[in-house]
C-alpha cells in the first residue's frame, strides 16, 4: 500500500495512467498544466503526445514526492530520472 504521505505517479504508452498527489508541490503543478491548454485524452493509449505533453509529464515527474515511479506496462518501478527518458523517448 502506498504511503498517504507520498504522491504517487503510473506511466504506461509513455504518458499519465494514473495519479494520486498530496504534496502541495505536485498539486501545483498539475494546476499549472491545467493553464496551458493542452488536450488529454481519457486512455493512455488514446494520448497524442506532444512535445508539450512530454514536457507536462515531465513537470509532473519533477514535482511529484515519490522516491519511484511505476511502469504499468512492465510492472517495473523507475527512478524520476528513467521515467523522464521513457516519457521521452518512448515512441508508438
Amino acid at each position: 500500500m502506498a504511503d498517504d504521505k507520498q504522491d504517487t505517479l503510473t506511466l504506461k504508452w509513455g504518458t499519465l495512467k494514473a495519479w494520486r498527489f498530496v504534496s502541495d508541490e505536485a498539486q501545483k503543478v498539475a494546476e499549472d498544466i491545467d493553464t496551458r491548454g493542452l488536450s488529454w485524452s481519457m486512455g493512455a493509449a488514446q494520448q497524442n503526445m506532444t512535445p508539450a505533453h512530454q514536457q507536462a509529464v515531465c513537470d509532473l515527474i519533477d514535482a511529484v514526492n515519490c522516491e519511484e515511479i511505476w511502469n504499468d506496462w512492465t510492472g517495473e518501478k523507475m527512478s524520476k530520472d528513467e521515467a523522464k527518458k521513457y516519457v521521452m523517448e518512448y515512441s508508438r
